[in-house]
């Protein structure tokens, strides 16, 4: 009886349990709803970064046309540039032969003034004897005989007689006839110096006119020039900025340093991730020369004891993906073949290599769980199971075993 008691009492308590549940209005025991997640940030597909590639070489197609113009007016500046300076070579030339002639013509006319002035005394003293011959009424004279005679024959005859004359008539004429023959021929040599400095003037006209058109061709290449070469940075501009901008450069280098700290706190990294058949570039950039000088940089940074900073390229710092690109670019790889990219995108922008046939240069690649979205570092591979690194803030950079970091990608990439 009590029990049958005690079993009746607690259907009791359950039913008013119920009853009371079923009185409260729904609205007053609302849940709260739940958090929603965060979208996920999903990676680049294949399809998406062909596509960027193929825009990236259709840019860079365009930049190697600019750069054959750039090429082609810079070959044609060199040779105005060699016309200019051999036609002011050839105007410098004319306006030396134009001073010689000036100089000479002026030594000639001042030679040919002074035979005038030797003549003109001469014909003094001859007049001066003749007037004293017809004032003393002398006899026939050497004068005379110039004077008087009626025609050449004449002349001879009388001339004939100049050993019957006084010496003072004969050494008067000789220096006369004297006088005569050497102001006509100065008077020639001075006729020809001014020929030939007129001529010389006529040359320096000609070959300042050759040289100022020689130049006005090269200032206008140069000016054409000058507007390839804008045309040409405009277009590497524009490529670069189609292919990574410094804001979405920030981005990458944020977006590793997230990843890198989400590895810092998985658990469970494998030592070296299976292969997924994930396929990078089918070519390379780098030669054996470039790697041996890209290792060289990164081994000099490393015994430098360079600090590690994000986001950092050199030369002073660098972070992970930051002494990749500083090490190859150094070795020779410019823009548009190799840009400042993440650990990730270095992975999609190189050559899949084995780990087995990794030779010194080559880039490893570590991801916290064997995503190619999630790799978070970058080294550059030193031969014998070691590597050149920017390993972290903590530690900087190091030369270390290609397993001393968790998530090893299954293969290296060559650039």
């Amino acid at each position: 009886m009590v029990g049958y008691f005690m079993f009746n009492r607690r259907v009791r308590v359950v039913a008013l349990c119920a009853s009371l549940l079923m009185s409260i209005p729904t609205t007053s025991i609302a849940a709260t709803p739940a958090a929603k997640p965060k979208p996920k940030v999903s990676a680049p597909t294949k399809a998406q970064i062909a596509a960027a590639q193929a825009a990236e070489n259709a840019k860079a197609a365009a930049a190697a046309a600019a750069t054959n113009q750039l090429n082609s007016a810079q070959n044609i500046l060199q040779q105005l540039t060699a016309e200019t300076l051999r036609k002011q070579a050839l105007l410098v030339s004319a306006q030396g032969a134009l001073a010689v002639a000036t100089k000479q013509s002026n030594l000639a006319t001042a030679h040919a003034a002074l035979t005038q002035v030797a003549v003109a005394q001469a014909n003094k003293t001859i007049g001066r004897m003749a007037a004293n011959a017809y004032i003393m009424g002398g006899g026939f004279t050497t004068l005379n005989s110039v004077l008087e005679s009626n025609g050449p024959q004449d002349l001879v005859d009388r001339l004939s007689l100049l050993n019957q004359v006084g010496i003072t008539d004969a050494v008067a004429l000789a220096r006369y006839k004297s006088a005569l023959v050497i102001a006509k021929a100065a008077q020639a040599t001075a006729t020809a110096a001014k020929i030939a400095q007129a001529a010389a003037t006529a040359k320096v006209a000609a070959a300042k006119a050759a040289a100022v058109a020689a130049q006005s061709a090269q200032t206008a290449e140069v000016a054409k020039l000058r507007a390839v070469q804008a045309q040409l940075m405009a277009e590497l501009t524009k490529a670069r900025n189609i292919r990574i901008t410094l804001q979405q450069q920030l981005a990458l280098s944020q977006l590793e340093q997230s990843s890198a700290n989400t590895a810092a706190q998985t658990k469970g990294q494998a030592k070296i991730w299976p292969d997924r058949g994930f396929k990078g570039r089918s070519t390379t950039r780098g030669t054996d020369a470039i790697r041996t000088k890209a290792v060289a940089y990164a081994r000099a940074q490393v015994l430098a004891r360079k600090p590690y900073v994000w986001g950092a390229q050199g030369p002073n710092s660098f972070d992970c993906s930051g002494l990749v690109y500083a090490a190859y670019h150094a070795a020779g790889l410019g823009y548009p073949n190799w840009s400042r990219l993440n650990a990730a995108l270095y992975f999609v922008d190189t050559q899949r290599v084995p780990l087995g046939n990794l030779i010194p240069g080559d880039l490893l690649f570590y991801s916290y769980d064997g995503s190619v979205q999630n790799i978070h570092h970058i080294t550059i591979y030193a031969g014998n199971g070691m590597m050149w690194e920017a390993n972290s803030t903590r530690t900087g950079l190091l030369y270390s075993s290609m397993y001393s970091v968790p998530g090893l990608m299954p293969s290296g990439g060559r650039v």
